[in-house]
């Protein structure tokens, strides 16, 4: 399986996703944003800072040449994931719906957190069972998800709600002020995943956990 990994100035988890993926016996290649064509089953966005945040999140990165190819990818049915940064560009691009805010208490945050599988049907997290805890790491400045009453209606009805932050026991917390304590999301064909906890880094116990690769899993074939 091939698995191509955007790197844009600034981006700064491209190594960890591509080990991840390498983990898994996935063909790994990390392309440049300029280029414009992109021969692969799955395209990842990983985290970090493209054009350093400038305007805000994932602003610029959005007209980069790679994202044509990526809005093409999902055209023709190819399964994308973005994470943190990624899942930013996924909201800049219109490929997933709402829109990131400032974190509420306006701090960056960097830790590890609790995760609750609100839905598992889906590639991403058919792993996993539906109100099982993990602990995945998070690190953004710019994480609280936001959208309207009627679009996250839809996104419950057609089970787009993928992810909450919770507690160990899996009670609801929220470190940034996301909408519903939301953490991940796909779109409705189930096909584009975005999240902004690192699965690439939980892939290995002496990371403290491994959570992250039941994830992942889900989309390698």
């Amino acid at each position: 399986m091939k698995v191509a990994i955007i790197l844009f100035p600034g981006t700064n988890c491209e190594e960890d996703t591509a080990h991840a993926f390498k983990l898994l016996g996935c063909q790994t290649q990390i392309i440049w944003h300029k280029e414009d064509k992109i021969d692969a089953d799955l395209v990842v966005l990983p985290g970090g800072f493209s054009y350093g945040d400038y305007l805000r999140t994932a602003a610029i990165a959005k007209f980069s040449p790679a994202m044509q190819a990526v809005k093409e990818h999902a055209k023709k049915g190819g399964y994308i994931l973005g994470i943190c940064n990624g899942f930013q560009m996924l909201l800049e691009l219109g490929l997933l719906k709402g829109a990131m805010r400032r974190n509420e208490n306006l701090n960056f945050v960097s830790k590890y957190h609790h995760l609750k599988v609100i839905s598992n049907n889906n590639k991403f997290l058919a792993n996993l069972a539906k109100n099982e805890v993990v602990n995945i790491p998070i690190a953004h400045g710019e994480g609280n998800y936001y959208t309207d009453e009627n679009t996250l209606k839809g996104l419950y009805d057609n089970d787009q709600v993928l992810l909450k932050y919770c507690d160990a026991k899996g009670n609801e917390i929220n470190p940034n002020g996301s909408v519903d304590s939301i953490a991940g999301i796909c779109d409705e064909s189930k096909r584009i995943f975005g999240l902004m906890p690192h699965p690439e880094r939980a892939c290995e116990k002496i990371l403290g956990t491994d959570d992250g690769m039941k994830m992942l899993k889900g989309l390698v074939w």
